[in-house]
């Protein structure tokens, strides 16, 4: 009799990654989806539009994929409804993802309120998903070779084999809350489509996806602007780019 042929990588690595993320669903839906027990108010903002956006790539956690003419006129627009909503130099605490398009887009907004760039605080854990060998892939090239990417019904990335699943994206999310301080602070946060869905499910208390595990809110234009207070989500912004995430 023939010897069974070993498994590829690439299929030892999707089955590894499929057991992970089982795994990790499992322990989610086994614990408590009361909002997370954050004080003071979040308010979560997306980047604005990027060459990639424009060009459809993926970009996925890739640092440095700068803004559009479109996205400046997102933030600037940002910037001017926040600042009648905060009003000037308001007391709040500046978070943002390292990536670049993310610091580019707190930049513009911290000119409108009268406030810093430098007093930000950027940290990788508020990075977009990571998407593994399919990042910086147009997403027409990735489609044709290994099929739909895109949940079109729930507008999500389906995760690469070696990319991030939604439950490690909420596993760094909530380490994440879990460092700030222990205040009642109001805290504006700019990061990225995917993982803003899944930071405020967290803080939402929103129970787990079925397909995808985490606790992941509903998809928002690029420009928009959520407050989160005590679980409860109001979108202060809505934004008038075309990408949805």
């Amino acid at each position: 009799m023939a010897a069974k042929p070993y498994p590829t990588r690439e299929r030892l690595v999707t089955i590894i990654a499929v057991a992970i993320c089982r795994a990790d669903r499992k322990r989610w839906r086994m614990s408590s989806h009361a909002p997370y027990p954050a004080k003071g108010r979040f308010f979560i903002a997306r980047h604005g539009e990027t060459v990639f956006n424009a060009a459809a790539r993926l970009q996925g956690d890739a640092l440095h994929t700068p803004l559009t003419r479109a996205g400046f006129v997102q933030v600037e627009t940002m910037g001017k409804k926040l600042r009648a909503y905060l009003g000037t130099a308001p007391d709040i605490e500046l978070h943002v993802s390292s990536a670049g398009r993310a610091q580019q887009t707190l930049a513009i907004i911290t000119e409108h309120l009268g406030l810093d760039w430098h007093d930000g605080h950027g940290d990788d854990r508020l990075k977009e998903i990571g998407m593994g060998s399919y990042g910086g892939k147009y997403y027409a090239h990735v489609e044709a070779e290994h099929g739909e990417i895109v949940d079109r019904e729930a507008m999500l990335l389906r995760p690469a084999p070696d990319g991030e699943n939604y439950m490690q994206i909420a596993g760094r999310l909530k380490d994440w809350l879990g460092s700030l301080e222990d205040n009642a602070a109001d805290r504006l946060v700019i990061m990225h489509g995917i993982s803003s869905r899944v930071l405020r499910g967290i803080l939402c208390g929103l129970p787990g996806n079925p397909v995808y595990g985490a606790p992941i809110a509903g998809s928002l234009t690029q420009g928009s602007v959520v407050c989160i207070e005590n679980g409860a989500e109001q979108v202060i912004i809505e934004g008038q780019g075309g990408q949805r995430a």
